[in-house]
């Protein structure tokens, strides 16, 4: 071949070379795959689960994964969620368990296909009673409850009121997990702090919520008609909330009630009333954190093979209705 022709020739390459790449006689790049994520919650009727799942779709939104959202009612809806989520090609789910007791069967199911798993408000527990090793975002339940605890005598305090004429409830429950170390590390700080230990009454609930509070504080207040004024404190709003009703319709009035609920759930409700209620104070748990962050750690794990931390702490705020707009501002939870 001439000189010059050589040179035409490996001058063109480049032009070829192109041109082949973005002729029509390429293939198309193959399309990402989609990540499927599950977010299985216990009690979906509860807002606190809602807010946690809106939280999650924001976070599903930004990072362009499908979200599942799934809600538990017992063991048994538990392990069929994963199942499901198995069969939608999911490829790891964050849940808060109805019973964190189910920890080895949940672990198992999971890595029976082949999941990732993250919990979010209570730990799971293992055979021995022991946490499990878990990827785990969540409260110090005990601090949480202990900051409760610490405001309610501060306030029980500032009214002056008597120890011989004030008792507390705690609407609690039996069984093991992080609600019930809020309401014994609420009665704990209380009895620290000066409060009568034998003041102190639980009432057990078989499970949360204002409607279940309400029926089971009834009595308590009959037994005890030489308390005038009551502290009252449970495992979130919907506990102290029924609480707070109850007292009301056996006649104790408003200023004669101190409530202090967990997590924020129905507490702004609450304090939009133009009338104020016996319910006081909340300790604002973010659900923004638990749902948003929760997510986020789970998709880069199966994403990028990040592993999230192995626990994530959150605490709480005491939030009254004089300062709630701003606090729930501040936290992402009003506009």
């Amino acid at each position: 071949m001439p000189t010059i022709g050589r040179r035409a020739a490996l001058l063109g390459l480049p032009a070829l070379a192109a041109a082949a790449l973005v002729g029509g006689g390429c293939r198309p790049a193959p399309r990402e795959r989609q990540i499927t994520i599950g977010f299985l919650a216990r009690n979906p009727e509860e807002p606190w689960s809602r807010d946690e799942w809106k939280y999650a779709r924001k976070c599903a939104d930004k990072y362009h994964f499908r979200l599942v959202t799934i809600g538990l009612r017992d063991g048994r809806t538990a392990l069929s969620a994963i199942d499901g989520l198995a069969d939608m090609g999911a490829e790891g789910f964050v849940i808060g368990a109805p019973d964190v007791r189910l920890g080895p069967a949940i672990v198992s199911r999971a890595e029976r296909h082949g999941l990732k798993v993250y919990t979010v408000d209570d730990q799971l527990l293992g055979s021995d009673g022991k946490p499990m090793d878990v990827p785990h975002m969540g409260t110090s339940a005990r601090a949480i409850g202990q900051i409760v605890g610490k405001a309610l005598h501060a306030e029980y305090r500032r009214r002056g009121w008597s120890p011989l004429e004030t008792a507390a409830c705690a609407v609690t429950l039996g069984a093991p997990g992080s609600v019930k170390e809020r309401t014994d590390g609420a009665a704990d700080a209380l009895a620290r702090a000066g409060f009568p230990e034998g003041r102190i009454y639980r009432v057990p609930e078989r499970a949360t919520g204002a409607a279940r509070a309400l029926d089971a504080v009834g009595l308590l207040v009959a037994r005890h008609p030489e308390a005038r004024h009551w502290l009252v404190f449970s495992v979130n709003d919907e506990g102290v909330l029924g609480a707070v009703r109850a007292m009301e319709s056996q006649g104790i009035a408003d200023q004669d009630l101190v409530g202090i609920g967990i997590g924020g759930s129905r507490a702004f409700a609450e304090f939009a009333k133009s009338e104020v209620s016996g319910f006081h104070a909340t300790c604002l748990i973010s659900p923004r954190r638990h749902g948003y962050e929760s997510v986020e750690y789970l998709y880069k794990w199966v994403k990028f093979g990040v592993e999230p931390p192995r626990y994530t702490r959150t605490t709480g705020t005491i939030v009254t209705r004089t300062d709630y707009k701003r606090v729930a501002k501040r936290h992402g939870l009003m506009d």
